[in-house]
């Protein structure tokens, strides 16, 4: 059974930095693209960042320069580093497996004064 489990969200304020996490099983992980997807408050699905198996990454241009997303493919986590964040970013965040076909129950970040 696949299994996607976020972790380390929360309350933030602007300008400061949030890791997120997802814990994954179920699947081979070091062979599978893996995606972070975030829905704001009353908006739709926006894709956010991509790394493939080989490392390769892609980000929204949204996120562009301040998000990093990695891999630890002995740990079968994934990760999401986001520096300078800001109100915009307030979102749940979801860790997605490649293909879109499973999904995690996603964590709350919140970036507020």
């Amino acid at each position: 059974e696949v299994q996607l489990v976020e972790s380390g969200g929360g309350l933030v304020q602007p300008g400061g930095s949030l890791r997120v996490s997802c814990a994954a099983s179920g699947f081979t992980f070091s062979t599978d693209a893996m995606t972070w997807v975030r829905q704001a408050p009353g908006k739709g699905l926006e894709w956010v960042s991509t790394i493939r198996r080989d490392g390769g990454t892609n980000y929204a241009d949204s996120v562009k320069g301040r998000f990093t997303i990695s891999r630890d493919n002995a740990k079968n986590t994934l990760y999401v580093q986001m520096n300078s964040l800001k109100p915009e970013d307030t979102a749940v965040y979801y860790c997605v497996h490649q293909g879109y076909d499973y999904w995690g129950q996603g964590t709350q970040v919140t970036v507020s004064s």
